[in-house]
């Protein structure tokens, strides 16, 4: 059975805020309580309305096998090239270790390709170390250090 991609639908909001909590950090910033909390909600609807943004569900039959979240961004920088910014990755544990998040990011690259971007980033918390190992493997490099601030 092959992988399939698609663009989420609101339907899935309920099993995507899931997946994104059931994992230590998540399970501290998300709230999946049913009914799901409008911010998820208008979020979702954002992200629909931006043609430059994609929220991808990846499904294995009828099961979710991951999500991860592609925007496309414009920049003056490097010649005036477009980025692909890759966030909200999560593969649900019944699926990881089975090359699912490599076929995932393929896919996720294949599309920042076809959209002209020169490079493709993403960050990923230092609290992930399986994580970030992940993307090494995958030929992502740490060439930058990032910086948050909550507001």
């Amino acid at each position: 059975m092959e992988l399939k991609y698609r663009s989420a639908k609101s339907e899935d909001l309920e099993s995507l805020v899931t997946l994104l909590s059931k994992d230590p950090l998540g399970s501290q910033r998300e709230d999946s309580t049913i009914p799901l909390n409008s911010a998820y909600i208008a979020a979702f609807e954002a992200i629909e309305r931006d043609p430059n943004n994609e929220l991808l569900v990846v499904e294995l039959g009828s099961s979710l096998v991951g999500m991860l979240q592609i925007t496309f961004i414009p920049y003056l920088t490097h010649k005036g090239s477009w980025r692909c910014l890759i966030e909200g990755v999560r593969i649900h544990s019944d699926y990881r270790g089975q090359g699912f998040g490599e076929k995932m990011f393929e896919h996720a690259i294949s599309l920042a390709k076809n959209k002209g971007c020169t490079i493709v980033q993403l960050t990923s918390d230092k609290q992930r170390p399986d994580a970030i190992r992940f993307y090494e493997k995958l030929g992502f490099k740490a060439t930058h250090e990032g910086f948050k601030l909550t507001l």
